[in-house]
């Protein structure tokens, strides 16, 4: 029926008249009890005498309690139809109280007719009190119909409205990432899991420090892929904290392959627990391209400002100045010496010995044709500004201990060989990461290119921190990859970040090809792209209006983000959002989470107390890491006297 004035005027009418009706019965409850003082008063009438001993029939002055009842009775129906204007200052604890108190009253003023009083004086008083008791019952219920009531003061952030459902089944694979974690639903908290069924549409793992990226999520990367047999590269950022639990996951897991794999480190700090590994290893470096790759990610990575300047001219300059060195080097006697120590040594010759070396090389004469122009047109400021940069950005590299990891030959970055699978550990050192970070950016390179082809074991790549390396083309990896079973995890503490060290362009490629997503708390930028990714939902809305004769309510629906960027900058460690990717034989409907990943604390802390070291792979002397750095200078003296029979 619709909402007309007419017919609030004859609800009005009807509530009005049944409160009426109560004042009156009350009112005849007073002449019955109390006639002996209405007559002694003179306001005693023969008419309402007779109403009266009409209404003594039907038992409604049988007792005190009776005609209060009806009262309280009618009193109570008027005021349920009552609809007053709302007040948002009205407390319901204060409507309570009044009508509690009415009540008390109003029932027990009765007792004052046992009190020694005169007559007259207990009248006066039950009359009075008894009406005091209805006035405060009727104040109070008023103020119920007017008391405004609003859910979203009580969730003042909006949780409730922006909870959604999440996947609460297990859905596992031969290849699945699955971890455990709890929700709130309307209130309510449930159990589900995140379950990233598909790494080789790589995962990137988002979150400023102290999110929990590592704890709460890396560490079960590595741990479930090692027990589902995968190989592994691993590029620890604070060395050893992962290699150590991927090495010790190994032992445990050692039967899981169907060839168990090795396991290979690459530190700088203790050369006594590092393998030495060649990553300019000639057997990989089929053609001149690969030299040209190896020696971009190299100078980029010593010269992270040069990654937005790519294509200038005193940038590109120097990348085919150190192209044309290693090429040369694995022209040499089958790339006997083709080690980056000894790109870094042949760089520092002079110039004259060092042009008329690389000409004996028909393959790089077009590399090197643009210097030898500039040293025969005695250009020295240009030759200097082609040469100097790469001379100096390699010099940074000359240290006896890179030197001796760099020149030895361990074992090859095939790590997904099926006959010869590898887990390969690389550690960083944060106090040295922009030398460090370049040579490992070099091992990376190479690691990719040698990992992504067809009938290889299924391979897990984890970047920690991946920012603090630079190396082309991660992009193709992660599109290309997939196919090839190579699945990619990067680990970043901000979209602004990876702006800084890749590039605008790179680091939104980056962002927008990545198919499972999982961030911890980041703010500004970082997370608006994040909310905007998650998408909308339904969520409700209240609003009030409040004017000089109504108050009114409205309740709508709209579509809202459902985690909005402020949310996910004030993200607890170990609560994180996201979203994954499916497969098409394995559907998830719900792919957006906002959990808490559950961790078993104890478990895990009892876990890492029986962790056994990495163990050392061989003892070395400070001589032997001091001959070996002389040896290489001597190495490069002799091919210069073979090529060009100069001593």
């Amino acid at each position: 029926m619709a909402n007309t004035g007419e017919n609030e005027q004859a609800l009005r009418k009807i509530i009005d008249f049944i409160r009426l009706l109560s004042i009156v019965v009350l009112l005849f409850h007073f002449y019955f009890f109390c006639y002996r003082a209405f007559e002694s008063w003179g306001l005693t009438s023969e008419f309402v005498d007779r109403i009266i001993y009409g209404l003594r029939n039907t038992g409604i002055f049988k007792s005190v309690y009776h005609a209060k009842l009806i009262a309280f009775g009618l009193l109570i129906v008027s005021l349920i139809g009552a609809k007053g204007k709302k007040d948002e200052k009205i407390n319901i604890r204060m409507a309570a109280f009044y009508i509690v108190s009415g009540m008390i009253i109003f029932f027990c003023c009765h007792f004052i007719l046992l009190t020694p009083l005169e007559y007259a004086v207990f009248i006066g008083l039950y009359l009075g009190l008894t009406s005091l008791g209805y006035l405060l019952m009727l104040t109070g219920g008023t103020w119920l119909s007017r008391l405004i009531n609003v859910n979203f003061r009580k969730d003042i952030f909006n949780r409730m409205n922006e909870s959604f459902p999440q996947e609460e089944r297990l859905l596992e694979n031969q290849y699945s990432i699955n971890l455990p974690a709890a929700y709130h639903l309307r209130g309510k908290r449930r159990t589900s899991w995140i379950n990233v069924i598909n790494p080789f549409r790589s995962l990137l793992v988002i979150g400023t420090p102290g999110a929990g990226k590592s704890y709460f999520v890396v560490r079960h990367i590595i741990t479930q892929h090692i027990k589902k047999a995968f190989t592994m590269f691993i590029y620890d950022f604070k060395y050893d904290d992962l290699s150590r639990i991927a090495y010790n996951t190994l032992l445990r897991n050692a039967r899981s392959y169907p060839v168990l794999p090795k396991f290979y480190v690459i530190n700088f700090e203790d050369l006594s627990r590092s393998h030495r590994c060649n990553p300019l290893d000639p057997a990989t470096m089929e053609d001149i391209t690969d030299a040209t790759e190896s020696s971009r990610t190299i100078m980029l990575g010593l010269n992270r400002d040069w990654i937005k300047k790519q294509g200038d001219f005193f940038v590109e300059s120097p990348i085919n100045f150190v192209t044309a060195i290693i090429w040369f080097l694995r022209k040499y006697e089958e790339g006997k010496y083709c080690t980056l120590p000894h790109v870094i040594e042949l760089m520092q010759l002079d110039y004259p010995k060092l042009f008329k070396l690389l000409r004996t090389e028909p393959e790089i004469e077009v590399l090197i044709n643009p210097f030898e122009s500039a040293f025969r047109n005695e250009a020295m400021e240009q030759l200097e500004g082609q040469i100097a940069s790469a001379k100096i950005g390699m010099a940074r590299l000359s240290s006896p201990q890179l030197y001796y990891v760099l020149s030895g030959n361990d074992f090859t970055l095939d790590i997904n060989n099926p006959q010869e699978p590898k887990i390969v550990c690389m550690g960083n050192n944060p106090q040295k990461q922009q030398i460090y970070g370049a040579v490992l950016s070099l091992y990376i390179s190479r690691v990719i290119k040698l990992v992504n082809k067809k009938h290889q074991q299924k391979c897990s790549l984890i970047f920690d921190e991946f920012p603090t390396i630079y190396f082309n083309g991660i992009d193709g990896l992660i599109a290309t990859a997939r196919a090839n079973k190579v699945a990619t995890c990067l680990a970043v503490q901000d979209y602004s970040q990876l702006k800084k060290d890749y590039g605008r362009d790179q680091a939104e490629v980056i962002m927008n090809i990545v198919g499972n997503v999982i961030s911890g708390q980041v703010v500004g930028e970082t997370a608006k792209l994040l909310s905007e990714r998650f998408g909308k939902i339904v969520q409700e809305r209240e609003s009030i209006s409040i004017n000089a004769s109504d108050t009114s309510i409205s309740r709508s629906t709209q579509l809202d983000a459902a985690i909005p960027p402020s949310k996910i900058a004030t993200l607890s460690s170990g609560e994180f959002v996201g979203t994954v990717a499916d497969d098409p034989d394995q559907k998830i409907d719900l792919k957006v989470f906002h959990a808490e990943i559950l961790n078993d604390h104890a478990a895990i802390r009892k876990e890492e107390e029986n962790y056994q070291p990495i163990p050392a792979i061989r003892k070395i002397t400070p001589y032997e890491i001091q001959e070996n750095y002389f040896r290489i200078k001597k190495e490069i003296a002799q091919i210069v006297e073979d090529k060009l029979n100069v001593k």
